[in-house]
């Protein structure tokens, strides 16, 4: 799940005896406090390697430090964005037959105490970057926590924004490594992670939306006001934009001066299969977290190993 990508049904105060009694918390306070920050959707903040990697700098010991530190710290301010979120949506969540199990929502973390923990997450992750000389990384990590809270209270639900801003959330994942460690940014590096991200965004958006068809308060209210079609629009322009960027990092490079074989072309190939399998799922409406579609389709996860060594031997020149 996107960062603050939660299923809408608003913030209308439960009254009555509503749709059953709220589950009781399990486990004590630490135990929902990391419930609620999501340890699944960490998996995430590994983009944070993307940049350097693509430099061909991840393996040096202060390039392992530096973006190990980044990616702690990012995952520190996707929790704050979590947990700041679920204690704004708990009575809403209360309402919901399986957001009311939610440690907030269910009375395991006081709503108080969600908004002390998340705040004092989003004000300590910038302030230590800077404090450990990399005021870019603060100021990218402001910007991240700005743009998610921005999103949790308003920015959901204006159409096409919120699309947008979800992508730019991974965006600013694989760009932040890059940053860290002073690399400079190609820009088609920045246009393939962009697009990329828009592309399995709005694939999971139309997979919603197909999957919830007919059933009303069922999902997030934005996802009414968009169509299927505009939604696979979307989702196919932005796979194009990411593999015409790929295909121009790839051939920018020219004949490669040592190595075997082309294999920063070669690329090309894993690169455009591993989109156009991903795009199966998009198209037959089950692309939900990307993620589970890499991890539970084995043809997928083979071509991406595949790419992922052409990648490998492109960067050491090989």
């Amino acid at each position: 799940m996107t960062d603050t990508a939660l299923l809408d049904l608003g913030r209308t105060r439960v009254r009555g005896p509503g749709p059953g009694p709220v589950p009781p918390g399990r486990g004590g306070l630490l135990s929902g406090l990391v419930r609620t920050a999501r340890p699944r959707q960490w998996i995430k903040n590994v983009l944070v390697v993307a940049a350097p990697a693509a430099a061909g700098e991840l393996f040096s010991r202060h390039a392992l430090l530096r973006t190990a530190l980044v990616f702690v710290l990012f995952t520190a301010c996707s929790a704050a964005v979590y947990l700041i979120n679920d204690a704004r949506d708990a009575d809403a969540d209360r309402a919901h037959p399986v957001k009311c199990r939610r440690p907030v929502a269910a009375g395991q973390v006081p709503v108080p105490v969600a908004y002390a923990v998340g705040g004092a997450l989003a004000v300590l992750a910038p302030a230590a970057a800077a404090l450990l000389g990399s005021p870019v990384t603060a100021a990218l990590l402001t910007a991240y926590l700005g743009m998610q809270l921005a999103y949790c209270v308003s920015l959901k639900h204006v159409l096409v924004v919120d699309l947008a801003v979800v992508a730019t959330g991974f965006l600013m994942r694989a760009m932040i490594g890059g940053l860290a460690l002073g690399i400079p940014l190609s820009r088609w590096f920045l246009i393939t992670a962009g697009f990329g991200a828009l592309f399995m965004v709005a694939a999971k958006r139309y997979s919603e939306a197909v999957q919830m068809a007919g059933k009303a308060g069922a999902t997030r209210a934005l996802l009414s006001e968009y169509t299927t079609g505009y939604l696979r629009f979307v989702w196919q322009l932005a796979a194009g934009v990411a593999v015409l960027g790929y295909c121009l990092w790839a051939l920018e490079g020219g004949p490669p001066e040592s190595g075997l074989l082309p294999w920063r072309q070669l690329s090309v190939v894993a690169f455009i299969l591993a989109v156009l399998r991903y795009a199966v799922f998009a198209d037959r409406g089950t692309a939900g977290e990307p993620e589970d579609v890499v991890l539970h389709d084995r043809a997928l996860a083979l071509i991406g190993l595949v790419w992922l060594a052409m990648y490998g031997l492109a960067v050491a020149g090989w």
